[in-house]
């Protein structure tokens, strides 16, 4: 009992410290909708090739709010799958503050930072260059809702109220999510999962990979701290934060209704994780860290 109050309270305290962003971002979504009447998607692409670039860098903001709305937005057609994914591998969650909190590993938060932007630009270019992905426009009666809001005139409740509902429902539905991941991480123990990692095996930037796939904060939180205890090296520790993208994969499970795409983008971001932790393994330069 006193357990799944302690995850209760663990997980409000966690999604609490997004939830200003993602109200914010809705509202600018909302605003742009209804300002320009005109779907997001246009708004989004108009970079066209160089949106992966500008996805990694907003994904770069830290906590996991914009892999939030990049899933969201993903599900309605208004995101290429490159630009999703630079996104998704840019998230550092908890990484940023975690390693600014430490005096000896501070200088690396630079150093994160720019490779995971550098490494979802290039495979999200990558991606968009063999596939390419129609997106949805006009106003759907039927409701499913391919679209944004702001197209459809039976839909405009204005762009306020509409970010509030977005807000809400979402932030419920993280919650619970969170709720469930914080009490079974702790049943665990995050010592055994750090243990789990491989230390000193070639093997090690896949399983930090892999873990980074778990849709909460704490797989960000465990990755960094077992990197500053010495039992990740630097390689792995950007495997593990590359794949992990907060709670944006269980909103992209939840809004996007295509199972096998979902397989698809959660396969990716663990081979682009593990094979981008094995390169850096190589360089001798990144063994400093």
């Amino acid at each position: 009992m006193h357990l799944a109050i302690h995850s209760l309270i663990h997980s409000f305290q966690d999604n609490i410290k997004i939830l200003p962003f993602i109200f914010l971002m809705y509202i600018i979504i909302e605003y742009i909708e209804h300002k320009n009447n005109t779907d997001l998607s246009h708004f989004l692409m108009k970079a066209k090739g160089p949106a992966p670039l500008y996805g990694s860098i907003l994904g770069a903001v830290p906590q996991c709010g914009f892999s939030v709305i990049a899933s969201d937005l993903y599900a309605k057609r208004a995101l290429s799958l490159g630009t999703l994914i630079a996104i998704f591998i840019s998230t550092s969650d908890e990484a940023v503050p975690i390693l600014l909190a430490n005096p000896h590993k501070a200088h690396l938060v630079i150093n994160v930072i720019l490779i995971k932007i550098i490494i979802g630009t290039l495979f999200g270019l990558l991606i968009d260059l063999f596939y390419k992905r129609k997106t949805v426009h006009g106003c759907n009666n039927e409701h499913e809702h391919h679209h944004f809001h702001g197209n459809c005139e039976s839909c405009d409740k204005g762009f306020f109220k509409s970010a509030v509902i977005h807000t809400v429902k979402i932030f419920i539905f993280i919650f619970i999510a969170g709720f469930i991941l914080t009490y079974f991480t702790e049943l665990i123990g995050e010592e055994k999962l750090s243990h789990f990692l491989l230390k000193n095996s070639f093997l090690q930037p896949f399983i930090a990979s892999l873990i980074g796939l778990i849709p909460n904060c704490a797989p960000s939180v465990i990755l960094t701290e077992s990197y500053i205890s010495g039992m990740l090296d630097f390689g792995s520790l950007i495997a593990g934060l590359s794949s992990s993208a907060g709670v944006g994969l269980m909103i992209l499970c939840k809004e996007n209704k295509n199972f096998k795409e979902n397989l698809i983008i959660i396969l990716l971001l663990f081979l682009i994780g593990g094979i981008s932790g094995c390169v850096l393994k190589t360089f001798t330069f990144f063994s400093l860290y």
